[in-house]
């Protein structure tokens, strides 16, 4: 039998059957005549007519035409004996310019295996620990998780193998809500596990219920996990909840992570932080919130590469700018530069960024003595008491710069006149320090305590201009 020329295109590569046990199963098939002037025949053969009816089995198509076949798999009362491929079924599309199809016709033939797919196989799968089949699953079918109902979550929950919980929440599956999520059950605190206890809790990658919270996106559950586990335990490859949420852009969680004290910057074992991943990720949303939770963009990994780096290389430049822009706020608010300032707040991010020694753009400012940056600055909502990692305000540091009309300003927007820095230095004892006496008159006049403990009032200035 001699073959020719393609004549019909078949647009799906295999026979994907999204499988259900004791129900017919239906899957389509689109087929496009490619001659532009003959009538096309065409017929469909199976390796299993006992399992599979086509409709229709068998037709023409005019010139440059299409039709949906569907085929249809009779109910079956167990699953595949192997899955998603199924080497033992198989389809053979037939096309020739002649319907009879002898076999001194020429024939072009087109070979499609059968792929089982859907639920029902990935909770039986997954039920065996069955990993392959489970990847195999997910990767045809890369939207089933997130898509899942509830119950059908749950379900998969309950029956999985505890070793292959990390790799379905890696894909989306999300936690169902726990039954004592109402508002008016407290759960009880736990004992937080530890050593022996912990390993034995934890699944195999190390992974923690916080981290399980944190990956499905559960604001609820991730508060219950955190009594439990705390905020900063780690996994196997040394990654925190942080890492996880931030890796999977739940912003919300990785905000709740923060506030409940975990570490913003800590890095994984590759030297990886979360905003690392985010920014890797092209998650401008997650970027920016963690950049305003003030993580530190200028942190490396073990191959010394930086957020901006791997935003760069990946080429996501909505992420790019916000990460130049963080530098851009932070040199125009030290050079002074009012306009170029304005522009970038304008596009509203960068503001909330900080340099090693965690100082912002508002402490640059004040301790120049750039008395219409601060008030641009803290009009675009910048924090007055924010404090740089020795605990200095914007105010300490106008005091330090010997600005005393800056020092007003601050004051006048509401800066804690009483503000201590870590050594429990306050802007009143930095002035009397440096010898400013018309700087000490004016913060007594406006309400500073001269009372508190002796300390040392200015530490590394040098580094901070």
């Amino acid at each position: 039998m001699a073959a020719v020329e393609k004549l019909v295109e078949v647009v799906e590569t295999e026979v994907v059957i999204e499988f259900k046990p004791g129900v017919k199963c239906r899957s389509d098939l689109h087929l496009r005549s490619l001659h532009p002037t003959a009538v096309v025949a065409f017929k469909v053969q199976t390796s299993a007519p006992h399992k599979f009816h086509v409709n229709p089995p068998n037709g023409v198509l005019p010139p440059l035409s299409s039709a949906v076949l569907q085929v249809i798999l009779r109910p079956q009362p167990l699953p595949p004996p192997t899955f998603p491929r199924s080497p033992s079924d198989r389809f053979l599309i037939k096309a020739s310019f002649s319907a009879a199809f002898d076999d001194a016709d020429a024939t072009h033939d087109t070979r499609l295996k059968v792929a089982y797919v859907g639920p029902f196989l990935l909770r039986h799968a997954a039920s065996l620990g069955d990993t392959a089949a489970v990847r195999h699953l997910l990767r045809r079918q890369p939207s089933l998780l997130p898509r899942l109902p509830p119950a059908d979550s749950a379900a998969l929950l309950r029956s999985a193998d505890p070793s292959l919980l990390p790799l379905l929440l890696d894909s989306g599956l999300h936690l169902p809500p726990s039954p004592s999520a109402s508002p008016s059950h407290k759960p009880p605190v736990k004992e937080k596990p530890n050593g022996e206890a912990a390993a034995a809790t934890a699944t195999p990658r190390g992974w923690t219920a916080v981290h399980a919270a944190a990956a499905a996106g559960e604001y609820g559950e991730l508060l219950r996990a955190i009594e439990e586990w705390g905020v900063d335990a780690r996994d196997g490859e040394g990654r925190t909840a942080l890492h996880v949420a931030a890796g999977r852009g739940h912003v919300r969680c990785a905000r709740t992570l923060v506030e409940r004290g975990a570490e913003k910057n800590a890095r994984s074992g590759d030297g990886r932080t979360a905003l690392y991943r985010a920014a890797g990720n092209g998650d401008a949303e997650m970027v920016a919130a963690l950049l305003e939770m003030r993580a530190d963009a200028g942190i490396a990994t073990a191959r010394g590469r930086t957020p901006l780096d791997v935003a760069r290389d990946k080429g996501h430049l909505e992420v790019v700018e916000m990460l130049e822009r963080g530098e851009m706020v932070m040199t125009a608010s030290r050079r002074g530069d009012l306009r170029r300032l304005e522009c970038l707040l304008k596009k509203r991010i960068g503001i909330h960024g900080h340099d090693q020694y965690g100082m912002t753009a508002l402490h640059s400012a004040a301790i120049k003595g750039h008395r219409d940056i601060v008030s641009l600055l803290i009009e675009f909502g910048m924090d007055v008491e924010c404090q740089d990692i020795e605990g200095h305000t914007p105010l300490h540091l106008a005091v330090e710069g010997g600005h005393l009309e800056t020092v007003e300003l601050l004051i006048d927007m509401g800066a804690n006149i009483n503000a201590k820095t870590k050594r429990g230095a306050t802007p009143y004892l930095m002035a009397t320090s440096m010898g400013y006496d018309a700087m000490s008159q004016l913060l007594l006049s406006r309400g500073a305590t001269s009372s508190s403990c002796i300390a040392s009032s200015s530490s590394s200035s040098t580094s901070r201009n």
